[in-house]
C-alpha cells in the first residue's frame, strides 16, 4: 500500500481533472450527456485510480489500477481532440489539456516500468 498523495502523477492527475471540467464548462449544452461527460468520467478515472490502485495490497493490483489510469488519460486525450475539432471549448485550453493528458499517460508508463521492475517482473 503507498499514498497517492506522494506521488507527482497523482497530483498531475488531480489538476487535470479540475481543469477537464472547468473547460467543458462552456461545451454545448446539447452535449451534457455526450462527450462532456465521457471526458469528466475519463478526467476523474486517471485520479480515482491511481488513488485505488495505491491503496491496494501489493503490485500486482496497483499496476492493474496504473494500467486502467494510463487508458484513461489516453481516452481523454482521444475525446479532447474531437471535441477541439468540433470547436468546443476554447481550442488552444483544449490543445494544453490535451498535452497534459498525454504528459500524465507518459508518467503513468515510467510508473508501471518501475512497479515492474520492483516486484520481479
Amino acid at each position: 500500500m503507498q499514498d497517492s498523495n506522494k506521488l507527482h502523477v497523482a497530483e498531475l492527475a488531480h489538476q487535470l481533472a479540475i481543469a477537464t471540467y472547468r473547460h467543458t464548462a462552456s461545451f454545448p449544452p446539447a452535449e451534457r450527456f455526450g462527450i462532456t461527460s465521457q471526458m469528466r468520467r475519463a478526467a476523474v478515472s486517471i485520479a480515482s485510480n491511481i488513488a485505488e490502485g495505491c491503496g491496494r495490497r501489493g503490485n500486482p493490483e496497483l499496476l492493474s489500477f496504473l494500467f486502467y489510469a494510463s487508458g484513461s488519460a489516453r481516452e481523454l486525450a482521444c475525446q479532447l481532440k474531437i471535441a477541439n475539432d468540433l470547436g468546443f471549448g476554447d481550442i488552444s485550453s483544449g490543445e494544453q489539456l490535451r498535452g497534459e493528458s498525454l504528459r500524465v499517460a507518459k508518467m503513468l508508463a515510467r510508473l508501471i516500468t518501475v512497479v515492474r521492475r520492483g516486484s520481479g517482473g
